[in-house]
């Protein structure tokens, strides 16, 4: 099944997806189909790359973990239910 790497044209957020015949591929955080399709490396599997990609999705979950937390803060302060 053929996965993308694309980013939007509006937000500049770039993204992976799988893009399934007949559909069409639009930004998770703005929802623009204003996309332009990137160029993907070739996927090269060794040990080295492996920890290369664990240090990687390590450190984008802890900014995003970081980003919840701080909409989650905000979330608080502005709702006080």
């Amino acid at each position: 099944m053929p996965i993308y790497e694309y980013q939007c044209s509006v937000c500049q957020h770039e993204f992976e997806t799988l893009v399934l015949k007949h559909s069409v591929a639009e930004c998770p955080k703005c929802g623009s189909v204003k996309l332009e399709r990137q160029i993907s490396l070739a996927a090269i599997k060794s040990e080295s790359t492996r920890g290369l990609a664990m240090k990687a999705a390590k450190k984008r979950d802890q900014k995003q973990g970081a980003d919840n937390a701080r909409a989650q803060r905000e979330y608080e302060l502005h709702h006080n239910d």
